[in-house]
């Protein structure tokens, strides 16, 4: 009793329990078959056994209480039975017949377990032999079932709340992560292996116009349900801004409002990163967090030496912006603190630890090898495992949370950009329509230049009307073809209602329902106003569409 007392003052989950019964009860009674059954909904569901095949578990799991006599009389009356043979179980229980000779044992307890003063179910311990049992172990049994109905309760009620938890968890990041043109992705959340497993990291990957890719991942410090719910608005918020083409030092600013606006006691560590494929750039900034780890496609491994701002919510803006040259294949490996840091090393040991890992599992997993999508996504699952357990062997016994987002950047062939300066004036757009032909028809895509010359045509005009020059259209072909207009006004573009009479206003609509997405991006010295439409089915039959497909999406 007193072993088995502590054992379940230590118990947390059911299955603690039921390893706890196992252990301290079986082999004093030599016992060696142990079922737990709860009631719910008036049916039996199985939560524990030891000693059972799962054919007959399978049997048991899902029964209606009305159709298994003895747990119904156990229940009813509160006490337990005890079956000193199978034909004594036959003789009392005749409808029991098909459980009875499916089951492997002989000898049976059925003890019922009552909790808060309400029967929740019933411990099972059996025997392979017929036994009797005395009045001191039934006494006993039944002593023992009493304590164990208590803890299996309190377990219960911790396994609901903890699969709660997680649930919450799963819901606040990305179930999947996308497939774009420029970027494949792989990552891992670890819940710390102590508490409630549910805490504030979290990363995310987010497509761009242009191809461009913005890369989060961020830690809420602290552990919990609470962060977990303030890293679900963090990272809708990151969303939404990414969305509205913030540069990173500027989606930090407005960031850091909203975790000073939760109160003294919130922050959080964060970087944000664009990379542009045109460009073969990746602008990031860093509050509070460590800085990516790139791997280049020769096996050699980068980390820039630079000193982050303070964290979400205790920085003063602005904050720095960082810019990285990334070749082509390049992998980015983002973490958060609680996968290099632990009681042996600190985040810089553990950043140099990554940096040897990388060029070894890279070469393992063969991540610059991949002939396809989904072969790169393979490897980087796997690239993913392996810096796991490289740095987290005993990830049961950590206390932290752990984050790795491990992304394959691709930059765009320069035969896939096109771009020309316009003059600033009524002629920009014939000029743009006559370059929009010949461009197009290089390509294959010949199917859209009506479509996009009447785009381009009204983002031109536009400029003219309502901007300044200088003008200059840019061509990317890709999974579809991205149309950008350039001027060096920072006048945002609106969609306005035009009335019936209305000679014009309509420029922005059309535009809307031609394109599949549009918008605007600002830039130092102007802004950019792009389009996208989708490639028609036959644009790669001659090979000309880049990685990917309009259809794989």
């Amino acid at each position: 009793m007193g072993e088995l007392t502590a054992a379940l003052a230590e118990a947390v989950t059911s299955h603690d329990v039921v390893e706890a019964v196992a252990q301290f009860v079986l082999p004093p009674f030599g016992a060696d078959g142990l079922v737990f059954q709860t009631l719910e909904g008036g049916r039996l569901r199985v939560v524990g056994s030891a000693g059972y095949p799962q054919e007959f578990l399978g049997l048991l799991d899902g029964m209606s209480l009305a159709d298994h006599a003895p747990i119904r009389d156990v229940l009813g009356a509160r006490t337990p039975r005890f079956m000193e043979s199978r034909a004594e179980v036959a003789r009392r229980y005749p409808s029991m017949r098909r459980v009875n000779e499916a089951s492997p044992k002989q000898a049976v307890a059925f003890l019922p377990m009552i909790a808060s003063g309400r029967a929740i179910g019933l411990c099972v311990v059996s025997f392979s032999e017929p036994r009797s049992f005395s009045d001191e172990e039934r006494a006993l049994l039944t002593a023992l079932s009493g304590l164990v109905g208590q803890s299996l309760e309190r377990a219960r009620l911790f396994d609901l709340e903890h699969d709660r938890a997680r649930e919450l968890q799963r819901g606040l990041l990305p179930r999947t992560l996308p497939r774009l043109p420029a970027a494949s992705a792989a990552a891992r959340y670890l819940p710390a292996g102590r508490g409630e497993e549910v805490g504030g990291d979290w990363y995310d990957l987010i497509p761009l116009s242009a191809d461009r890719v913005a890369m989060v991942i961020g830690d809420v410090m602290g552990h919990g349900i609470a962060e977990a719910a303030t890293m679900g608005r963090l990272r809708t918020a990151v969303r939404t801004l990414a969305d509205l083409e913030m540069p990173p030092d500027e989606l930090f600013s407005r960031l850091n409002d909203l975790v000073s606006d939760l109160g003294e006691d919130f922050y959080a560590t964060c970087l944000y990163a664009v990379f542009d494929p045109v460009a073969r750039t990746c602008t990031y900034s860093l509050a509070g967090h460590p800085p990516p780890v790139v791997v280049h496609p020769d096996g050699t491994v980068h980390s820039p030496d630079v000193a982050p701002d303070p964290p979400l919510g205790a920085a003063q803006p602005p904050f720095e912006t960082h810019q990285l040259q990334l070749p082509d294949e390049s992998l980015l490996v983002l973490c958060t603190d609680g996968l290099v840091e632990s009681a042996a090393r600190d985040t810089d040991q553990g950043l140099a630890q990554l940096r040897q890992i990388l060029p070894r599992a890279t070469a393992e997993t063969a991540c610059f090898e991949a002939t396809d999508e989904d072969g790169d996504i393979r490897c980087l699952e796997e690239l993913c495992d392996s810096v796991v357990s490289a740095l987290l062997p005993d990830h049961e016994q950590t206390t932290d949370d752990a984050g790795l987002l491990i992304v394959h950047a691709r930059c765009t062939a320069a035969h896939d950009v096109a771009s020309l300066d316009l003059p600033d004036d009524p002629r920009a757009a014939g000029v743009a329509r006559q370059y929009i032909r010949e461009q197009l028809g290089a390509w294959g895509l010949g199917d859209l230049v009506l479509s996009t010359e009447l785009l381009v045509s009204e983002l031109i005009g536009n400029v003219v009307r309502h901007a300044r020059g200088p003008i200059r259209l840019r061509l990317l072909r890709s999974r579809s073809l991205t149309c950008e207009v350039y001027d060096g006004s920072l006048t945002t573009p609106r969609i306005r209602h035009a009335g019936h009479t209305d000679e014009g206003g309509r420029g922005l609509q059309l535009v809307a329902a031609m394109s599949r997405r549009w918008g605007a991006r600002y830039l130092q010295d102007g802004k950019c106003i792009w389009t996208e439409q989708d490639l028609p089915p036959a644009a790669d039959s001659e090979g000309n569409t880049p990685r990917g497909s309009a259809t794989s999406r």
